[in-house]
């Protein structure tokens, strides 16, 4: 098969698709859509990051596209209900870079309650300013994080270890870590908590989760951090509260809208603040989750490739397949109403294949069943079962 990585995924990512016997095409940058769409052409398996989208549009023209892998953590720059309407599996990372966003958000908290990023603008230019005014512990603060998923609960329990005290909201009902107390409410954390940090997920209800009401909820001369998505936080809001004086500081690392290449010119409201600190969309940029993650997604495009394995697909119906072995397989994605499984089986039957194993797994309105048999199958028998009604996709694997 033939990968396209964007976006400068690690370079073992590609070794682990080769080494699989597949061909790799790398590129650093990402794409947009009509580039996409040109270069996908030919293309079975692609993996992207966080700033190459993949629409309707892109998924309609690449008929040939079988696996997505999102070398991160957020799918939300992925079409997913076109990629199961189209038959293609979309994977991501949701573990591999969870310790370097935990870690670059307790850096940011540290530098801004000891205001380490004026000091250090003081001292290029040549001012000695030993001064402690300002300047705190984090240690007996309040944290409150917003999203207590597998990010804000590590959070939660770092922050603990440096003595902070941790509140956490979440829409979902969440087991605290520690001594973390959960909050009944949005606002019932931001009125206690002199620090918020932001750990939501990419789903389209959390479009501008965070405005004008939050931040003059908060207590008077909080810290700010989002290190989550770019479009949950009005960033103009954000300034009004920092210019005023009412939030002492932030640190920012995700933005509504970020550069598609290394180099290119990154605007923000936020520009220009000496109390607030911006990065690249670097939370999870360290080498060793860069890795990870390469290899983890890279694993999972293989695993489908080659054995219709679903295992943590984000869009498909999960299914551990194992290795082919002396059998034939067929991986065959459906619309989920009853009697398809009867109706492949009846087949089957009809045709004199036995089944030596099957396994079907459903996920909403998509079913998904892998099925080996241990007889030569007719073409025929392929060209019913793409001929079925509720067929989305029809991969043969040996």
């Amino acid at each position: 098969m033939r990968a396209l990585l964007l976006e400068n995924i690690h370079p073992d990512a590609a070794e682990l698709l080769r080494a699989a016997g597949h061909e790799v095409e790398t590129r650093s940058s990402a794409l947009a859509e009509d580039e996409l769409i040109a270069a996908l052409d030919g293309v079975d398996l692609l993996g992207i990051r966080s700033t190459t989208f993949v629409t309707d549009k892109v998924l309609a023209a690449a008929t040939q596209l079988q696996a997505i892998g999102a070398f991160c953590i957020g799918t939300n720059q992925i079409d997913l209900e076109a990629s199961t309407g189209n038959g293609v599996a979309v994977f991501n990372a949701p573990y591999s870079n969870t310790r370097s966003v935990v870690e670059i958000t307790i850096g940011a908290i540290i530098a801004l309650a000891r205001r380490l990023t004026e000091k250090n603008a003081a001292m290029h230019a040549g001012v000695w300013d030993k001064s402690a005014k300002g300047s705190h512990e984090v240690r007996g603060r309040s944290l409150g994080i917003v999203g207590y998923g597998n990010i804000g609960s590590q959070l939660s329990v770092l922050a603990e270890a440096l003595g902070m005290s941790v509140f956490y909201y979440d829409t979902e009902d969440r087991l605290a870590m520690g001594n973390a107390r959960r909050c009944g409410s949005m606002t019932e954390l931001l009125e206690t908590v002199e620090v918020v940090s932001l750990h939501v997920d990419g789903r389209p209800e959390n479009q501008d989760l965070f405005g004008e009401r939050e931040f003059a909820a908060m207590r008077p001369r909080s810290l700010f951090m989002n290190m989550s998505r770019g479009f949950v936080v009005d960033t103009a809001a954000l300034r009004r509260h920092i210019e005023s004086g009412h939030i002492a500081g932030a640190a920012i690392d995700v933005f509504p809208f970020e550069p598609k290449r290394q180099g290119d010119p990154f605007e923000s409201d936020l520009r220009g603040l000496p109390n607030v600190i911006l990065t690249p969309h670097v939370g999870g940029s360290t080498q060793e989750a860069q890795q990870d993650i390469g290899r983890f997604v890279a694993g999972k495009l293989i695993g489908y490739a080659e054995g219709g394995a679903t295992s943590l697909s984000v869009n498909l119906p999960p299914i551990g397949a194992g290795a082919i072995g002396t059998s034939h397989r067929l991986a065959h994605m459906h619309r989920n109403v009853p009697g398809v499984l009867a109706t492949v089986n009846a087949l089957f039957a009809q045709y004199g294949v036995n089944v030596d194993s099957q396994s079907l797994s459903t996920r909403g309105d998509v079913g998904y069943l892998v099925t080996d048999v241990n007889a030569d199958y007719t073409p025929d028998i392929i060209d019913r079962l793409h001929a079925m009604p509720e067929t989305i996709r029809l991969r043969v694997l040996s």
